[in-house]
């Protein structure tokens, strides 16, 4: 019961958020939907451990993955702002704001990452994980991957028709997720 009260409630608030883009299998958001849902079971059956013996290599290591990820998702939601030039009249239901991006964004974070914002929901996944690693939060983390690659599969389908070649050119030299690697 420990688990389920604070998953039930930050299920309820993902669903509220992602309610545009729930039952739409052709959109990114959808899988992004499963990968939070992920991320929300992991925090509810590990926030209990967040403190216990901190400075244990776990502990440090799942500390970096978590400033990692607040890192990225700072970074590239604030270059998005500044150089996607958002345009609330962009004609898509299933983007948030500041995705409604009318410029490719290739600075900052972006000049070597396509996916910051997913890059950091992965580091959160393993961080949180590595607070407790327990067979079943590892599956969990692993589904949590998939579908963030998923994700980012699909977001690219959805920028190379609002981008076109330039969205192409700007795949050929970033990684997906961790710059020079992947």
């Amino acid at each position: 019961m420990d688990k389920l009260i604070p998953f039930v409630i930050l299920s309820i608030v993902i669903v509220m958020v992602s309610r545009r883009t729930l039952l739409n299998f052709k959109t990114h958001g959808f899988y992004r939907f499963i990968s939070w849902e992920c991320i929300a079971w992991l925090f509810s059956s590990n926030y209990k451990v967040w403190f216990i013996n901190p400075f244990s290599i776990q502990q440090i290591f799942s500390w970096i993955f978590l400033l990692i990820s607040v890192y990225l998702v700072v970074a590239g939601v604030m270059m998005m702002k500044k150089m996607g030039k958002p345009d609330q009249n962009r004609d898509t239901k299933t983007l948030y704001e500041f995705e409604k991006t009318t410029e490719l964004v290739d600075k900052g974070i972006f000049k070597y990452i396509r996916h910051p914002l997913y890059s950091s929901l992965l580091f959160l996944t393993w961080g949180i994980l590595l607070k407790n690693p327990t067979p079943e939060l590892l599956i969990v983390s692993f589904i949590a991957t998939v579908f963030l690659y998923l994700t980012a599969i699909w977001d690219e389908k959805e920028c190379k028709v609002f981008f076109g070649q330039q969205y192409i050119d700007y795949m050929k030299r970033t990684k997906r997720f961790i710059p020079f690697i992947f």
